[in-house]
């Protein structure tokens, strides 16, 4: 008997052209089995899917609370729970705190809590800026999922959360690459050209025109371009994977495509932001729409629609940095020093899922970008698909529905900050989220509790072995 059966549900997986009936049966955290409708089953509990898509719960590969520095714009409770609330069942927390997670007690730290307060899985990055062997091991060993680096300065003001983190030194970047391929671990990229930025944003103070223009203006592509260019280049001299975070621009699919036509060791994500809107929408929406990268113009999102058709680009990522109204509403007129980020880590799945149900992506790609793709390149091997043998970490989406996006209704501690998706209108909406087997998030409720999730480490490579 198993524990959990999910009965009468459409199952999505990246293999089916479209969804598949079945029985869902789970045990201890596991999908146990997976049975033809109709087939006689017994469990504890039966959850009714009817109606509804069966999905592996997604993976956010790009996600900020910053706990425990600054609870008052999120830790690691209040935006886990939103991330339950928005099907993600799996958030890879980036090492900006304070102090940065760039040595091994830090992120320990982190990790302990993160098991203790979180509600959906969480994989934490190292920062190997510091160019301590010990420290990049020290990491590994503890279960990073990978290593995050900027490629800008630390930014004034935020040292003590940066400090092990950016760097615009390329001598620097090779050191840390080196230290990170001896891991067997992926390095993640902010890829941002400093002395580009300091030069447009000099010019940027003193020009005419919009202030919501500026931002665009004072972070132009061939930044985000010339840095992915250069790290690009030291990945292939390392022969060290490497993944550029929050592709923003067609200048920056332009060289992606020819380092992915030469073999380079590359990956690339993109954010729902840049393929929904185009800069326009910071005449609306201000200080609230300022993200680094900035969301750029028409061309560059056409671009990176194509490269997710092409499979250039092989993820979808929220890049969820909460801030809090006050300190957003004071930068109006003033974007150039509005503090950069925007919540969204609760609607990746629905607005990925009102793509496919509108017909723009096929429901197998969805759960590919979301959901497949990140557990491979990360190598958590028992996350992002719906089989035998994997954690049931599992949404449920219901594609009835039309909802429109009430950022009053959000579960996130930043939820005020939500003004780029505050009113659009989506189809469906997740009906449930389960996390190793546990109900976390069902009928519009975070049923969970702090520690449902557990603190996920990837297996390890070196050499090509399997080490832990």
């Amino acid at each position: 008997m198993a524990e959990l059966a999910i009965v009468n549900g459409g199952l999505v997986t990246p293999a089916a052209s479209s969804p598949e009936a079945g029985t869902v049966l789970i045990e201890n955290g596991r999908i146990e089995a997976i049975v033809a409708p109709g087939e006689p089953v017994t469990a504890d509990r039966t959850i009714d899917a009817e109606g509804m898509l069966v999905l592996p719960g997604a993976i956010d590969i790009h996600f900020h609370c910053r706990a425990p520095s600054f609870p008052e714009r999120g830790d690691f409770a209040s935006e886990s729970r939103a991330a339950a609330a928005g099907g993600v069942t799996t958030l890879f927390e980036m090492p900006i705190s304070d102090p940065c997670a760039a040595t091994t007690a830090v992120w320990q730290n982190r990790a302990a809590l993160a098991a203790r307060d979180a509600y959906v899985n969480i994989g934490l990055y190292g920062a190997p800026g510091l160019l301590d062997r010990n420290e990049v091991e020290g990491m590994a060993e503890a279960g990073a999922i990978a290593f995050k680096l900027f490629t800008t300065r630390e930014l004034k003001g935020r040292e003590a959360e940066f400090r092990g983190l950016s760097t615009d030194d390329a001598a620097d970047i090779f050191q840390a690459l080196e230290l990170v391929k001896a891991t067997g671990l992926r390095c993640v990229f902010h890829a941002e050209d400093q002395s580009l930025l300091d030069l447009f944003d000099t010019r940027q103070r003193d020009a005419e025109g919009p202030d919501y223009l500026r931002h665009r203006r004072s972070r132009p592509a061939v930044a985000e371009a010339a840095a992915a260019a250069q790290v690009i280049a030291l990945a292939e001299w390392l022969e060290v994977p490497i993944h550029l975070a929050h592709v923003s621009s067609a200048a920056t699919v332009e060289i992606l495509r020819q380092a992915r036509a030469r073999g380079a060791p590359v990956s690339a994500e993109t954010c729902p932001h840049y393929l929904l809107f185009t800069e326009e929408v910071l005449e609306r929406v201000g200080p609230y729409g300022k993200i680094n990268p900035p969301i750029r113009g028409a061309e560059d999102c056409e671009a990176l629609w194509q490269a997710l058709d092409d499979g250039l680009i092989e993820v979808v990522a929220t890049d969820h940095a909460p801030f809090t109204a006050p300190e957003k509403e004071a930068a109006w007129g003033n974007i150039l020093d509005a503090p950069p980020g925007h919540p969204g880590v609760e609607l990746l799945l629905p607005l990925m899922m009102h793509q496919a149900l509108s017909g723009r992506l096929e429901l197998a790609r969805v759960v590919d970008l979301i959901s497949a793709r990140p557990a491979q390149l990360f190598d958590l091997p028992g996350k992002g698909a719906l089989r035998v043998g994997a954690d049931a970490d599992i949404a449920l989406y219901d594609p009835r529905p039309r909802v429109t996006i009430d950022r009053r209704r959000g579960v996130s501690r930043a939820a005020e900050c939500n003004r780029l998706y505050d009113g659009m209108e989506i189809q469906g909406e997740v009906a449930a989220t389960l996390v190793g087997g546990t109900v976390v998030y069902q009928a519009g409720e975070v049923i969970g509790q702090a520690g449902d999730g557990t603190v996920v480490r990837p297996r390890r490579r070196k050499q090509g072995r399997v080490t832990g």
